[in-house]
């Protein structure tokens, strides 16, 4: 495999396959802590520990197990008992079904990738879904795993986005919601303060602060200095009477 591809295949629907590779299309760089002994700054391993005698477990003494809805009871499950429930190896992403795109509610949405072309059909499959606005529910097999997704035009490549199982998603109608009244003044100014805050949407306006006071934070260690501890800040949640008046108020900045 080329540099930075994660996997290689097709896209199969009906009879016509396209070959494909698999990319990563975003990237988690975030400051990563390890566990240190405070006396001597010596970093710290984790072991797994009998909790009846006391005592580290070498791995070929660690079996898996199974609970039994809370009895403290379990059945072992070796190795070998798992491997027929592997998912069987593949290099096709098999598209079941098409839908719109607008379908596909976000809560669904899990990691993405990019599909780059490795052969024939690509353009034709993409301008394809883009002038048609459909995404392609697909399954597919990757380090033995088994994962549900929709294919998607995304620029000038297809896009593949895992998405959770419907079991997975917890339904908005089990939180027993309350119905909330509101007045059409309110919506109208509400409605025309987001109008004045609409834009293109641009990510790159907006940077994870958090990373950032941590990289400030390592960095003025480094050097020898000592971090201020910042007091929280905390706002006072706007009361129902008052809310009105927050929303025109905030109208009028904006304005």
């Amino acid at each position: 495999m080329t540099r930075g591809t994660l996997w290689k295949g097709s896209v199969h629907f009906g009879d016509i396959s396209v070959e494909v590779k698999l990319h990563a299309a975003v990237r988690e760089e975030r400051i990563q802590f390890h566990l240190l002994h405070r006396p001597d700054g010596v970093r710290l391993h984790q072991q797994m520990i009998c909790a009846y005698e006391k005592k580290p477990v070498p791995p070929e003494e660690q079996i898996k197990g199974y609970e039994l809805e809370g009895t403290g009871k379990y059945i072992i499950v070796d190795p070998e008992e798992l491997a027929p429930a592997d998912p069987e190896s593949s290099r096709i992403i098999e598209v079941h079904e098409f839908v719109r795109a607008g379908q596909l509610d976000p809560l669904f949405f899990g990691r993405a990738y990019n599909l780059e072309a490795d052969g024939d059909g690509y353009g034709e499959l993409l301008e394809a879904m883009r002038e048609t606005g459909v995404a392609g529910i697909c399954t597919w097999t990757m380090r033995k795993r088994s994962y549900l997704g929709a294919l998607l035009p995304g620029g000038k490549m297809l896009r593949l986005c895992a998405l959770r199982y419907g079991d997975e998603v917890i339904a908005a109608n089990s939180l027993e919601l309350q119905e909330i009244a509101v007045s059409e003044k309110e919506v109208r100014i509400g409605r025309d303060l987001i109008g004045q805050l609409t834009a293109p949407f641009a990510p790159q306006k907006f940077e994870d602060e958090h990373q950032k006071k941590l990289h400030r934070l390592i960095e003025k260690k480094a050097r020898g200095e000592e971090a201020g501890l910042p007091r929280p800040r905390l706002l006072e949640p706007t009361s129902p009477e008052k809310l009105l008046e927050a929303l025109e108020a905030s109208l009028r900045k904006v304005a």
